[in-house]
């Protein structure tokens, strides 16, 4: 049996995986805002600069994640298991390499990015998390 034949679709066409990336990515559309506000506020326009690059560096992993299980189900159930265990320390890493990159080359308020990296980041996957435990995510059907 190929791994695609064994990938969960939703709606025939995209991947369970890519669409729960998706609703974390919609979430960030409400948190994003109150956290820039915060920030912006407490720290002003480098704050603002910030917490928006920190936001986008969260938001660019969580579609990572998704992409990154949804090929690894194509190809091997193994694969999407390793995908899953070593990709989220990857992910972690890549998050941390994308950050010294960003301080090393663009002045920025490293307390506001860092901070709201991290906030964003619990506050989104503790949204998803919940929302999945509590069904709201009716999308998302895994016996089909």
């Amino acid at each position: 049996m190929t791994g695609e034949h064994m990938t969960t679709r939703i709606e025939g066409t995209t991947p369970v995986e890519t669409v729960i990336a998706r609703h974390t990515v919609k979430r960030a559309i409400w948190v994003a805002p109150l956290v820039i506000a915060l920030f912006t506020i407490l720290r002003g326009l480098d704050g603002l600069i910030g917490s928006t690059l920190g936001v986008a560096v969260v938001v660019g992993n969580f579609l990572l994640a998704g992409a990154m299980l949804s090929l690894a189900m194509r190809i091997s159930l193994a694969m999407y298991h390793a995908a899953a265990l070593f990709g989220f320390f990857l992910r972690l890493a890549l998050i941390m390499a994308t950050m010294f990159l960003i301080v090393q080359f663009v002045d920025v308020d490293r307390l506001a990015f860092g901070i709201s990296t991290v906030v964003t980041y619990i506050v989104l996957l503790a949204l998803e998390a919940v929302a999945v435990a509590r069904g709201r995510e009716r999308d998302l059907d895994w016996t089909s």
